[in-house]
């Protein structure tokens, strides 16, 4: 994201040295610039660049969330659309914190950010959608120690919040 935002700044930067051409020396008479664009044009192209940079970036997250969304669909077969209801219903806020879901910052668990960039699940288990269902569904057959509890949650439940914590 950054080096997108810079490279829109240098070009930024390069067009208005191309288009900025210095005014003649001051004479008697006044005179208007001699360049291909007036100043108020060149303030209206870097609106512009400007405002398709915006365009761009924004429609490029919204892309990537949508690939995201698609991708983590087809791995769980769960709706993400229906987790946020499901992580309130079932306490997850109360152990975890969890970007999006308001009041879920507990501290007990780990945030529940990125998961798909995860390699392991609670430090123990790999990284994978049946493995997340399960440990969500059952943490203590995966992990004896766990401090995570039983729930009550059903594994068509947890298809949908595994669906939701690996699109975001």
């Amino acid at each position: 994201m950054r080096g997108r935002i810079l490279l829109l700044g240098g070009l930024l930067l390069t067009a208005l040295s191309i288009w900025h051409r210095p005014l003649p020396v001051a004479t008697s008479k006044r005179q208007t610039p001699t360049g291909a664009f007036s100043t108020l044009s060149l303030i209206a192209a870097c609106a512009a660049i400007v405002l398709a940079a915006v365009l761009w970036l924004a429609t490029q997250q919204w892309r990537e969330a949508s690939e995201r969304e698609v991708a983590a669909r087809a791995m769980t077969g769960g709706d993400p659309t229906r987790a946020a209801t499901l992580m309130t219903r079932y306490g997850c806020a109360g152990c975890h914190a969890i970007p999006g879901i308001p009041g879920a910052d507990g501290q007990v668990g780990s945030p529940l950010t990125e998961m798909r960039k995860r390699v392991f699940i609670a430090g123990v288990l790999p990284n994978t959608a049946s493995n997340l269902i399960d440990w969500i569904v059952q943490p203590e057959a995966r992990d004896p120690h766990s401090a995570m509890p039983i729930t009550g949650i059903t594994r068509a439940e947890a298809r949908d919040v595994a669906a939701w914590l690996y699109s975001r």
